[in-house]
């Protein structure tokens, strides 16, 4: 329930990897929104190695954010994976050369995201991860009604008044 609950957060969580990511290290991070990692960064799915099968979450989640070819051979073989490698397959969306740096993007990432709507940041994980589960037509059918109850709101009023006088807007998140 905790790693579901990371996934359920209503703000987007961003996770910084340095050095060996194992176990409920990665189980973590599949539940996080985006994941960025230094390049001495390494990640495995040991369970098979020690007897067990995986059970918080990863082998639920990780097919979705690598494919099923790289997930299925994560999991059977526990191989570590490099930071180059996971980068390539998508399991991080960025790589840096060191710690400071790992560090400073991942607050520069969660600056900007922040300088948005609220409504509109918590709004797109929910319809991101509504979508993860339904097709395509019912994920339309989804944004259609979650945007046709919050289109008359402060923040839209906001960024449509900043872009018309040339500033930056200013969310209040209502």
């Amino acid at each position: 329930g905790a790693f579901s609950a990371v996934e359920r957060c209503r703000k987007p969580v961003i996770a910084a990897v340095q050095g060996r990511c194992i176990g409920g290290g990665v189980d973590l991070c599949c539940a996080c929104d985006i994941r960025l990692c230094t390049e001495q960064a390494t990640f495995s799915i040991e369970e098979t190695k020690i007897a067990m099968v995986a059970d918080l979450g990863t082998l639920q989640r990780i097919g979705s954010i690598v494919g099923k070819g790289i997930a299925r051979e994560m999991a059977f073989t526990g191989a570590q994976f490099p930071a180059d490698r996971a980068l390539r397959h998508g399991l991080v969306n960025q790589v840096y050369g060191s710690q400071e740096a790992l560090l400073e993007g991942a607050r520069a990432m969660a600056a900007m995201i922040a300088g948005h709507s609220p409504l509109a940041v918590q709004g797109t994980k929910v319809v991101l991860n509504y979508s993860d589960d339904h097709s395509l037509e019912e994920g339309l059918e989804f944004v259609a009604d979650w945007n046709s109850t919050r289109l008359r709101s402060a923040d839209l009023m906001e960024a449509l008044s900043a872009f018309m006088e040339k500033r930056t807007p200013v969310f209040k998140g209502a």
